[in-house]
């Protein structure tokens, strides 16, 4: 990253990147609510909220790795992770097909595990942003 004109199109992909993130953290948020009232006995109802959540927080992670990808390539040198999507496969199905506590606290666990991932890509991409602003 050698030119001013390399910064700023870093600087603007990560100004595109946090209000993505921003937008998960607030699903994944949504989706741990509704997770905490089906292990509680939601019912099915409840999964079809839960879940809805999922696959909206999974559409807007797809959207942030896509944007990643762009951002590893405008910094040379420096990697970062670039695949932030979510992996729920059979827990999605089990969690449909027997509702129980068992399936709602895995599943519990896997959108909490989401949450911090998000919450520590954005702390990541704060880090990288407020030492391009001192350059």
């Amino acid at each position: 990253m050698s030119d001013l004109s390399n910064v700023n199109e870093v600087k603007n992909t990560i100004r595109q990147i946090l209000p993505l993130v921003d937008e998960a953290e607030r699903k994944f948020k949504s989706a741990r609510n509704w997770g905490f009232l089906d292990i509680f006995g939601g019912g099915l109802i409840v999964d079809l909220f839960k879940h809805g959540k999922l696959n909206s927080a999974n559409n807007t992670m797809n959207e942030i790795s896509y944007h990643l990808q762009i951002l590893q390539n405008q910094l040379d040198s420096l990697t970062i992770p670039t695949d932030y999507r979510m992996k729920f496969g059979f827990s999605s199905f089990g969690d449909f097909l027997f509702d129980g506590a068992i399936f709602d606290i895995y599943m519990q666990s896997k959108i909490m595990s989401s949450l911090d991932q998000v919450r520590k890509l954005k702390n990541k991409l704060v880090q990288l942003q407020d030492m391009l602003d001192k350059m």
